[in-house]
């Protein structure tokens, strides 16, 4: 699914096998490559964990995209598109999914469950301390609280 405001892209995930005897001895998930045109030359990657029952944001990066892939745990992203309408995309460590958030889109990580959570973070504008790049806001006319009504 592609959005001028946000996409979530389906990843290539491999089974990798043993040289000796072919057994499958792991898994490969393909997060990015140069030519497969999804996000432009990554300037910043890192981990973000996100702490049992925590929400980060809700915020706004003005000059940045930003991808998100959950390496271990599950999380879901509260998401305000440009018509203000609300979409909540959950990621998991089980799931090869990449969520792309663009510039200037307001979002909320929160992270429901009782185990920390690890998202890999690629973006297209590096940080730079007191570049006020990003804006905390809020969702007063959303409910954030109800997502830890079900918590894991």
């Amino acid at each position: 699914m592609e959005k001028m405001d946000f996409s979530v892209y389906d990843l290539e995930n491999h089974v990798t096998k043993d040289v000796i005897d072919s057994h499958p001895n792991g898994e490969l998930t393909v997060i990015w490559r140069n030519w497969d045109n999804i996000i432009k030359s990554p300037e910043m990657i890192y981990v973000n964990l996100i702490n049992p029952h925590e929400i980060k944001g809700p915020h706004i990066h003005k000059q940045r995209t930003s991808y998100f892939y959950c390496i271990e745990g599950k999380i879901t992203v509260i998401i305000r598109d440009m018509n203000n309408a609300y979409h909540e995309i959950e990621l998991d460590e089980k799931t090869p999914k990449l969520l792309s958030i663009s510039k200037g889109i307001p979002a909320a990580i929160v992270n429901p469950t009782s185990q920390i959570s690890k998202l890999l973070v690629l973006a297209d504008v590096a940080w730079k301390p007191n570049d006020n790049e990003m804006e905390n806001i809020s969702f007063d006319d959303y409910d954030l609280m109800k997502l830890f009504n079900d918590s894991n």
